[in-house]
């Protein structure tokens, strides 16, 4: 009878280990969810300057940061409320490389301008994991 017991005992151990085990190897597994910079700009008091400063930058300092434009559009439609004049959504791999993205000489620089000449902000957000 102490035979029988011990190996169920050692099954059900063996099989609790094996259930940890793939429940933790997914749970790595698991990608890390994207980041999206959003940039609304309501209104532009000189375009001329700002289409100066991103044409200057972009889209090679995004790219070259691992970024890619999902949205890019001068003609956003209101469904509820204004719609901005300009808005902007950057996919990242990680809001790490976002972060850094944003930190980048070329992106101060066009946000020194965007700050100065439009009525805009700009924002992250983690997506979500499928």
């Amino acid at each position: 009878m102490k035979t029988n017991y011990r190996m169920g005992l050692a099954l059900a151990l063996l099989a609790g280990l094996t259930a940890g085990t793939a429940t933790i190897a997914r749970l790595q597994a698991q990608p890390k969810p994207s980041a999206y910079v959003v940039i609304d700009i309501t209104e532009t008091r000189d375009p001329d300057a700002y289409i100066k400063a991103v044409s200057a930058a972009e889209p090679n300092a995004t790219v070259s940061a691992g970024g890619r434009f999902i949205v890019r559009s001068n003609a956003p439609v209101a469904l509820d409320g204004p719609a901005p004049n300009r808005f902007v959504v950057i996919a990242f791999d990680s809001s790490e490389k976002a972060k850094a993205w944003y930190d980048t000489q070329a992106i101060k620089d066009v946000n020194a301008v965007r700050m100065k000449v439009t009525n805009s902000r700009a924002f992250m957000v983690d997506g979500v994991t499928n």
